[in-house]
């Protein structure tokens, strides 16, 4: 992760996480669904604090920080590590119509980086823009809910499900958030 990506405790961060060549991988329940449980079990266990998300079908947008003694780069990267690891184990194992190319992807993308053994799914670093005022939050908790509605897959913000915006319509998400004050 570059010095314009670095990532400091004590703040909440807007990341973005994108699947190598901006596949799109994430038109499954299956391969969504992996992503929510991953989720969960990073704020059960890893000390994630969820504000804001959205999973579009070739990337995943957060607001983040981590709770106090936890650290916000390994939770984001033992993430990327687990869901890399899940997605191809998914990929492979249930029916894909698209399995091998997804494979031949994202193997491809991997197979010049001494870091990767087999299949590279995510791509480097995560944009991660720190968050200094209320104005700048709330336009990217906009942007984010937004984004489903953007690109035509709801008409509503809250009509979808892969994202808080549910939460902050008042309804039951697919994951618990925290709302700041």
């Amino acid at each position: 992760m570059g010095i314009k990506n670095k990532i400091s405790d004590g703040y909440l961060y807007f990341v973005t996480m994108t699947v190598v060549d901006w596949v799109d991988v994430f038109t499954r329940p299956s391969y969504k669904n992996e992503i929510v449980n991953a989720l969960k079990h990073c704020q059960q266990k890893k000390g994630l604090e969820l504000y804001a998300w959205c999973l579009m079908t070739n990337h995943l947008h957060l607001i983040v920080s981590a709770a106090e003694g936890h650290n916000l780069s390994d939770i984001l990267r033992d993430f990327k590590k687990h869901t890399n690891k899940s997605i191809i184990r998914i990929i492979k194992e249930e029916p894909e119509s698209r399995r091998e190319w997804l494979l031949d992807r994202l193997e491809f993308s991997g197979r010049y980086n001494p870091k990767i053994k087999n299949y590279k799914f995510w791509q480097d670093g995560n944009d991660a823009k720190e968050i200094h005022s209320n104005e700048f939050l709330d336009q990217k908790i906009d942007y984010i809910h937004r984004n489903p509605v953007a690109t035509e897959i709801v008409s509503e913000p809250e009509h979808y499900w892969y994202s808080s915006a549910r939460n902050y319509a008042g309804e039951k998400g697919l994951i618990d958030v925290l709302f700041i004050d």
